[in-house]
């Protein structure tokens, strides 16, 4: 799933990206009509002057060559835009008589435009590279007809379009910079609304993911009046729902437990007293043993359940004070392993020669976690026969190890076994809030719960819980 920090990529590819496309494609076109209309224009103009000197020429001009080859001359001395255009006067054969640029007329033309003119006697036209220079020009090229029909030369007007292409690349500049200051102006205004969007979004994912994790009855403020804040309005209303919901369900488990802890505490008393004679025959005794193990395992879940409430309600507190944690957790072991011990499994206390001072601590909260632990190893892995207990002092922090030799937890479910009511794949009976809880006791002591698959198989659990508070 797609962060919400990936719209502002998202909007700028999408709309800016979109926009620069179209915005070079509008500064091409432009640039391109620019160099049609500056071109065209050009060719025009020359046009233009061949025909008005092609008229002149006709007027004055008699059958004599040599009057044409010196009005030729004369007539370029005078002409009044050489500095941007040649006027050249080339006989039939393609040479040279005289050209605008100086006395001197230079290397003959061999552009196709002179060819045509004098064979088709029309005006032709030249638009590309100068074979001899290698120049890009436009020329015009208009035969000189005698009266007689004889065509004896041809008037030619060149010029470069160096001049043109640094006017079009001048627009096409122009162009460029009017788009960069519109995407400029769109990166801003898209920036101002994105943040408008995204700010307002990122508080509304703060706050849902608080209630996700559990702060069930929060309110998300926003001051828009728009999809934005319908969205953080049904977050409020979902929220609210399940805040009304939760506390329904806490004050059902609570009245609940608070009801059967009555019956079982009678239940267990009378089978107690029963197993106590000598009364019974042998059936009737293994009934009663039955009901008394039953009896305590459903005490412990109603606890379980009671202490779960307390934590959601923000009632479950702790009685510290200075305990020896390593003989808390020994007599929990010695306790324990005889039970275990009915059920075929080892439990082995792994004792170690550390200094292990006494910590601060609730010593029947973590008696609790202990003793569930070692429960859920029974429960979970003891199919492996047996399990192994240790505590050590590991700097700062005393480290307590609860290994079983069970078949293990599944690697996608290990991120969930802390999570209220997850049981998983396990067929183990329980309610799925013993891991809650006692996650809730270390967290409370500063400490910290975990659960991995140890190498060799099995589950391996680990408290680690500071010396000091």
């Amino acid at each position: 799933m797609k962060k919400v920090g990936g719209l502002r990529r998202r909007w700028l590819i999408n709309t800016v990206g979109v926009i620069s496309a179209l915005g070079l494609v509008c500064v091409f076109v432009v640039t391109m009509v620019f160099s049609a209309y500056y071109y065209s224009g050009m060719t025009s103009d020359l046009k233009y002057r061949a025909m008005t000197t092609s008229a002149f020429f006709e007027d004055y001009l008699t059958h004599d060559y040599q009057e044409y080859y010196q009005a030729c001359v004369d007539y370029v001395k005078d002409f009044e835009h050489k500095n941007r255009i040649e006027l050249q006067f080339i006989d039939v054969n393609g040479n040279l008589v005289a050209s605008s640029y100086g006395n001197w007329p230079g290397e003959s033309p061999t552009t196709s435009d002179i060819r045509r003119a004098i064979e088709n006697q029309t005006m032709e036209t030249f638009d590309d590279r100068d074979p001899n220079t290698g120049e890009r020009i436009i020329a015009v090229s208009n035969p000189i007809i005698l009266g007689n029909g004889e065509v004896i030369g041809v008037m030619r007007y060149v010029t470069s379009t160096r001049l043109l292409n640094q006017q079009i690349i001048k627009i096409c500049l122009t162009c460029l910079c009017a788009f960069i200051v519109v995407i400029l102006i769109v990166l801003f205004s898209s920036n101002y609304y994105i943040r408008t969007i995204l700010l307002p979004l990122n508080a509304i994912i703060k706050k849902a993911k608080r209630i996700t994790s559990g702060s069930y009855g929060m309110q998300i403020q926003t001051k828009y009046d728009d999809e934005i804040g319908e969205l953080a309005q049904t977050i409020n209303e979902m929220s609210a729902q399940i805040s009304q919901n939760e506390k329904s369900q806490r004050e059902f488990i609570s009245s609940l437990s608070h009801e059967l802890r009555t019956p079982l505490t009678a239940i267990a008393g009378w089978s107690e007293t029963l197993l106590a004679g000598d009364t019974l025959d042998p059936e009737t005794e293994r009934g009663m043993k039955i009901i008394s193990r039953e009896t305590t395992r459903l005490t412990e879940m109603v606890v379980e359940l009671l202490d779960f409430t307390r934590i959601q309600d923000g009632r479950f507190n702790l009685n510290i004070q200075q305990a020896d944690i390593r003989g808390e957790f020994e007599d929990t072991v010695y306790m324990y392993s005889s039970r275990l011990n009915q059920d075929g499994i080892t439990l082995e206390y792994m004792d170690n020669d550390d200094e292990i001072p006494e910590i601060s601590c609730d010593p029947e909260r973590l008696r609790q976690v202990f003793l569930n632990l070692l429960d859920n190893a029974a429960k979970h892995g003891g199919s492996g026969q047996r399990i192994e207990a240790s505590i050590c002092l590991e700097g700062e922090n005393v480290v307590i190890r609860i290994r079983d030799y069970g078949p293990g937890i599944p690697e996608d479910e290990l991120p969930l076994v802390k999570k209220k009511f997850f049981k998983g794949s396990s067929r183990a009976r329980g309610t799925g809030i013993g891991l809650a809880v006692c996650d809730e006791i270390v967290e409370m002591h500063r400490g910290t719960l975990t659960l991995e698959n140890a190498e060799g198989g099995g589950t391996l659990v680990t408290i680690c819980l500071p010396v000091s508070l």
